[in-house]
């Protein structure tokens, strides 16, 4: 796992650095790698994959909301938090989805609550699912699954990469998908909350629309709240 700090301010990388570090070792976690960069810039020009980001807003030369929407294009699932002394630079971050949002000076306990979901996150984002099919057994990336449907014997799993035909049953998916992004809205499908993007009491749209599901009316409204849910948790 990669931790990477930006800001302009040694003293407040090293305090941070400091305080991530005593939260791996209190909680007997295997010590991430952890880059410090003092600029947007460095960071940017830094070619490896962007993991969990602690961002400044304030910088000389580039400032932590371009950056932060920059990292966010080279890697969805990027795990954001920014760390700033300006509040009203919120709603700028929250457009790329910041995880967190930290204010200066630092709450260790408070940044230790926060980490902990991002491990979490992290955890699922990077989480592999083994595809049973009839060719052969493939391993997907259990964040990229948009959602499985069973139509008579036949069970497909779709991923923002591929289709895949499971040899495994609708029931089987059901019991293996138990992250909290996975619903199960009608005996025939789970999807995947992260891709939904309309609904009503009968359907569900996935990707864009690419794909529907069927939500059953007795689903509605424990479908609805656990979305809202994990939306919210996801600010």
């Amino acid at each position: 796992m990669r931790i990477t700090i930006c800001d302009d301010n040694e003293i407040l990388t090293a305090q941070l650095e400091s305080a991530i570090l005593l939260f791996f070792t209190n909680y007997h976690i295997d010590l991430p790698e952890i880059s410090i960069f003092h600029s947007g810039e460095e960071l940017l020009a830094d070619k490896r994959k962007q993991e969990i980001v602690f961002l400044d807003v304030q910088m000389g030369g580039l400032d932590g909301i371009y950056v932060g929407n920059e990292l966010t294009k080279a890697n969805r699932n990027v795990i954001i938090f920014i760390v700033t002394s300006y509040i009203e630079y919120l709603d700028d971050a929250m457009r790329f989805h910041v995880f967190r949002y930290l204010t200066k000076p630092i709450d260790t306990q408070r940044l230790h609550n926060n980490l902990k979901d991002a491990l979490q996150t992290y955890k699922m984002n990077t989480a592999v699912t083994a595809v049973d099919t009839h060719d052969g057994t493939y391993c997907v990336a259990t964040h990229e699954i948009i959602m499985v449907e069973a139509l008579g014997k036949k069970v497909t799993i779709y991923t923002t990469d591929m289709c895949y035909e499971s040899s495994r049953s609708i029931n089987y998916w059901s019991e293996t998908l138990t992250e909290a992004c996975f619903f199960k809205p009608h005996r025939s499908f789970i999807i995947n909350f992260e891709y939904v993007n309309k609904f009503d009491h009968t359907l569900i749209k996935l990707y864009n629309s690419k794909y529907t599901a069927y939500l059953s009316r007795r689903n509605y409204s424990l479908f609805r709240k656990s979305y809202l849910l994990y939306l919210e948790f996801k600010k």
